[in-house]
């Protein structure tokens, strides 16, 4: 190609995604990135209907796993880090007309750990939603709601493993941690616990 003259090939379309204005920061600060994080999230179901998640990067370096805790009165979760630590704690409420979720630093059950709940949005619903809330909010509404996006594939052929984008300068363990409320939900409102 001669110097000054444009090229044929066309560039491919890239999909931008602009910083949140102010860091989302729930879990810890170390999961932030100036850029778009992409994650492989994949789920194997255990015995009586639990699930434990993997969770890699672009390269397949596994960043999380996500535990379950069987045969316990609260249904939990464990986030844990790749070297093993655990992050966060996951746990159903017993009585919940909305199952409500709470979550805690580490392996804490204390009030002072509670990182966030989360609800879902309506008691029925064909897509389920969720209402999270911070531990100090102010106000009377949720400060974050996640949906999840049903397609005709996913609904014909199970899948058990999808990606998530996590924009720039949001928490991406915080993300990880709804998305393993959101599935639990959906798996038993779809019967499979």
């Amino acid at each position: 190609m001669a110097t000054g003259q444009a090229s044929s090939n066309p560039v491919p379309a890239m999909r931008t995604h602009p910083p949140v204005e102010h860091a989302v920061v729930v879990i810890g600060p170390q999961y932030l990135a100036q850029y778009p994080v992409e994650l492989a999230v994949s789920t194997k179901l255990l015995t009586l209907g639990e699930n434990d998640f993997k969770v890699a990067d672009i390269n397949g370096t596994v960043i999380f796993h996500v535990k379950s805790k069987l045969l316990t009165l609260h249904d939990r979760r464990y986030m844990k880090d790749a070297s093993g630590n655990t992050l966060v704690n996951l746990r159903q409420k017993v009585v919940s007309v909305y199952r409500r979720w709470e979550a805690f630093r580490g392996e804490s059950k204390e009030d002072k750990d509670l990182l966030f709940t989360a609800k879902k949005s309506k008691l029925f619903q064909y897509k389920t939603g969720l209402d999270i809330f911070l531990p100090n909010s102010k106000g009377g509404g949720p400060d974050f709601k996640m949906h999840r996006k049903h397609s005709l594939k996913s609904k014909v052929l199970e899948t058990d493993n999808f990606g998530v984008t996590v924009y720039p300068n949001v928490d991406y363990a915080f993300i990880i941690a709804l998305v393993v409320i959101l599935d639990e939900i959906n798996a038993d409102r779809s019967g499979e616990d």
